[in-house]
């Protein structure tokens, strides 16, 4: 449930970044295109749609992603997506093949790229 969660809410997130954040719409620009984050047991899948400059995001298994990223279970990927080196993890993951990519591996890139503009900005501290 938590790693379901995860999935709705960042497409949730991404969908407001493409129509509010100037640099993630950059990286949009020009992507015509559907990925998709499951796992690899079929109980959880969540696909993304990148069309226009626009982000959305549905349930369910998406026909011919440019790439998928599948993870052994549902507690292996909501650990693997909240992990403090994220990087770290996803390369440990695909090194002990509990994270299976299928498609084009730039766009894998590429998606790990957004992930920066999703992380909420600190307030700066007040002066008194």
């Amino acid at each position: 449930m938590k790693f379901r969660f995860l999935l709705w809410m960042l497409g949730r997130m991404m969908k407001k970044a493409s129509k509010t954040n100037p640099a993630f719409q950059q990286q949009l620009d020009g992507k015509d295109l559907t990925f998709m984050l499951h796992t690899l047991d079929g109980k959880v899948a969540r696909h993304f749609v990148v069309k226009n400059n626009r982000l959305e995001s549905r349930s369910g298994v998406a026909h011919e992603p440019a790439f998928s990223i599948g993870f052994k279970d549902a507690a292996f990927g909501f650990a693997t997506m909240n992990a403090k080196n994220k990087q770290l993890a996803f390369m440990q993951g695909i090194q002990d093949k509990n994270i299976q990519i299928q498609g084009n591996t730039m766009l894998v890139m590429w998606f790990q790229g957004l992930m920066k503009y999703l992380v909420p900005k600190k307030p700066k501290p007040k002066a008194d």
